[in-house]
């Protein structure tokens, strides 16, 4: 049985039928063109920074999480002749298997349930072993807007935030005045918490097993600022391990099933992070559409920020 606290909260911010009875892009449908063009309007200097992580063995995967692989990448023709000729032209290819959670990635919104329902109240059992049937990534579309830098580390005069520390709508409102940014509805909000540079550093146990991330009293300031997607710089997105004993990721389900609203993981913010202090301009141009797996329930992304 799930508490009341969480039941209540769901209520609150819940988005079922707001789009329509048939609607799988959730608060992506805040994407509109007018947010479009606010986004594009934010580039002045031409300069763009990718987001993602590069893909390879030494992803942010542990394998504590099962079925989770980092890329493996195979050769699979290497100077192999196209024709007869002994001096024409030769191919060399290669292979990736890896999971869509392996590196930089987007949940689909089919990725969580919560109660035996998806966003808009489809049904769990929509998901098969063919894979998502409704709300899987393919039917996300394009992801790009005006994005925002909430730089929660920086703005608390820390070089990044300790494993367990729990974002409230406090530490947002926080980091936006402290970057001087306005938030906008249809915003893409991207939280650095430097929690990344774990990783970066080679201590990989620490950045899976502990993190810090977004609480539940998160959830309403992403839901009363009709936020678009969010995406942060840890493995969990929200605070790990979990902030109460009696719910198993509630930030995941309050806003993948309750608010439609898709989530990135492992963003590496901190080139981003560099340049928006330098310029204190915390806004710009982003994108990131994931790679359209059909009936898939993540995809991995290169993300770019653009000013």
């Amino acid at each position: 049985m799930l508490p009341d606290e969480y039941l209540e909260l769901a209520k609150k911010v819940n988005n079922w039928g707001r789009w329509g009875p048939d609607d799988q892009r959730g608060t992506l449908n805040l994407l509109t063109p007018e947010a479009i063009i606010r986004g594009a309007a934010c580039v002045k200097q031409g300069r763009a920074m990718p987001l993602g992580l590069r893909l390879s063995e030494r992803g942010p995967q542990t394998g504590a999480l099962r079925g989770r692989i980092n890329p493996i990448r195979t050769m699979v023709a290497i100077n192999e002749a196209l024709s007869p000729d002994p001096d024409g032209a030769a191919m060399s290819d290669d292979m990736v298997v890896m999971s869509p959670q392996g590196a930089t990635h987007w949940d689909a919104l089919a990725h969580v349930s919560c109660g035996g329902k998806l966003y808009n109240g489809f049904d769990a059992s929509t998901i098969t072993t063919a894979g998502a049937t409704k709300l899987g990534i393919h039917t996300t579309g394009p992801i790009v807007g005006r994005g925002i830098l909430l730089d929660v580390a920086r703005a608390a005069g820390v070089e990044f935030l300790a494993g367990g520390h729990a974002l409230t709508a406090e530490d947002l409102d926080a980091a936006a005045s402290w970057g001087s940014v306005k938030v906008h509805p249809g915003d893409i909000v991207l939280v650095r918490t430097g929690h990344i540079r774990h990783f970066h550093a080679g201590d990989r146990d620490r950045y899976m097993y502990t993190s810090p991330g977004l609480s539940m009293k998160t959830v309403e300031w992403f839901h009363d600022h009709d936020i678009a997607a969010v995406a942060t710089d840890t493995i969990a997105l929200e605070v790990y391990p979990c902030e109460r004993d009696d719910l198993f990721f509630p930030v995941h389900a309050l806003h993948l099933v309750e608010m439609g609203l898709i989530q990135g993981q492992n963003f590496d913010l901190e080139a981003l992070s560099e340049d928006c202090a330098s310029d204190r301009v915390f806004e710009f141009l982003f994108e990131g559409t994931p790679e359209p797996f059909v009936r898939g329930l993540g995809s991995p992304v290169n993300p770019v920020a653009i000013k």
